[in-house]
């Protein structure tokens, strides 16, 4: 199941970039949506990389990254900013899924 939340994942940071691009209010909506995709991706790719060995730290990245990303994209799409509170959630889970990795990693 992480596969396929993690496609879906990269599918929706894409749009988001493309939309970023192409289609945004102003150019601080278009920065919203070209760093949530950016992150989302980034670590859609990441959580497919580790899956196998790592299925927590995976899913801590899908999660943090959702989070982070969806406000972000919420904000570009009108959503009172107040919703930028709740980015560094995001943020926080994808430091720690990049941590728990390491750790797993390390510990062999």
């Amino acid at each position: 199941m992480i596969g396929v939340w993690a496609a879906i994942s990269a599918a929706v940071a894409v749009a988001a970039g493309a939309f970023g691009a192409h289609g945004a209010s102003g150019p601080q909506e278009a920065e919203w949506l070209r760093t949530g995709g950016l992150y989302q991706l980034i670590h859609a790719v990441a959580a497919l990389a580790i899956m196998g060995v790592a299925r927590g730290p995976a899913v801590m990245l899908l999660a943090g990254g959702a989070i982070f990303s969806v406000t972000l994209y919420a904000m570009a799409f009108g959503a009172p900013r107040w919703f930028g509170a709740i980015t560094p959630i995001g943020g926080t889970l994808l430091i720690v899924g990049w941590l728990w990795a390491g750790w797993l990693y390390w510990r062999g």
